[in-house]
């Protein structure tokens, strides 16, 4: 007997952006391709002139699903932009996408699908992946404790393909195998997620003390604390640009060690940890700010040895 498919709540999908360029364009392009969007909301954290006024004439395009871009706030950060537009959303569902994140056709039904079958609050996860569909790194995780970061960021998760251990278990976990449907997972990303409005507000939403970066991780855990369940999902995806906002690299190194930094104070078992989360912040910072140059430098190098490379080879050619 054929199982028949039940029709989908309504969704707002919600979409926090910051110069986020040409991708935003492609994002709500592909929102609007999905009749289960029931309706989108932009939150304009900032943006060019030409790019706000773009905005502001794409509910000409979106179909007959409402639209709302929300603006003149300034740059308030992703968590406090999801909530404000979470708090204008009027439907039954929120599909969190980042704007540099371009939606898989027919992935809504799989998230709701994921959804149901876990134990509220849920919140569930969907794959990202590269150009190439290869799995981006960042859609499933480990619970974040404080020796996982240190092993992860100090490059010694390496170790972990030599000596199976927990102690050099890395923190993001693309490189396991795939699982053939939804499973239980600690962490999922906020690029893009799915939650009923219902069990986002139960959570009270994003914590707004973090500005960019973590505030997914937190939310995965105070779902889990809430006695509810976060999902993973293959089924339900996003192509993901990435970095593609026109911020610098060590803008965002600095917030994300900041969010570190409170999440370990906001969840350290003892005043030990809570003395050690505080000053973690400069040793983050150093730590993420120092890799971020040396793989901007390699990839600099890399791409200026390739293209003397081709040079060459033209100049054997002729």
């Amino acid at each position: 007997m054929t199982q028949v498919e039940q029709p989908l709540p309504t969704i707002s999908a919600i979409v926090v952006t910051f110069y986020s360029g040409p991708a935003l364009k492609e994002c709500l392009h592909a929102l609007c391709a999905e009749d289960g969007i029931t309706e989108i909301i932009v939150v304009n954290n900032g943006n060019t002139d030409k790019d706000l006024n773009w905005l502001r004439n794409f509910k000409k395009k979106s179909g007959q699903r409402r639209y709302e871009l929300i603006t003149g706030h300034g740059n308030i950060g992703f968590g406090a932009g999801v909530n404000m537009g979470a708090r204008a959303a009027e439907c039954d569902r929120l599909l969190i996408i980042n704007p540099d994140a371009v939606l898989r056709y027919g992935s809504l039904p799989k998230l709701e699908a994921a959804r149901n079958a876990g134990a509220e609050p849920c919140l569930v996860g969907g794959k990202l992946y590269y150009a190439s569909g290869k799995e981006q790194r960042g859609g499933r995780r480990e619970l974040l404790t404080l020796p996982r970061a240190i092993t992860t960021f100090t490059g010694l998760s390496r170790l972990e393909k030599i000596i199976p251990l927990k102690v050099f278990r890395d923190l993001h976990r693309e490189n396991d195998p795939e699982p053939s449907g939804p499973v239980p997972m600690p962490v999922v990303s906020g690029a893009l997620c799915y939650i009923s409005a219902h069990d986002f507000w139960t959570v009270d939403g994003f914590d707004e003390g973090y500005f960019l970066h973590v505030e997914d991780i937190d939310l995965c855990r105070r779902i889990a604390i809430a006695g509810g369940q976060v999902i993973y999902t293959p089924h339900g995806g996003a192509l993901h640009y990435g970095s593609t906002s026109a911020v610098s690299a060590n803008f965002v190194e600095w917030h994300k060690a900041k969010g570190l930094s409170r999440y370990f104070r906001i969840y350290s078992a003892s005043p030990l940890e809570t003395f050690f989360a505080g000053a973690s912040l400069y040793a983050f910072a150093f730590v993420l700010i120092g890799r971020s140059t040396v793989i901007r430098a390699f990839n600099q190098l890399r791409g200026s040895l390739s293209r003397r490379f081709r040079k060459r080879s033209r100049a054997k050619q002729s």
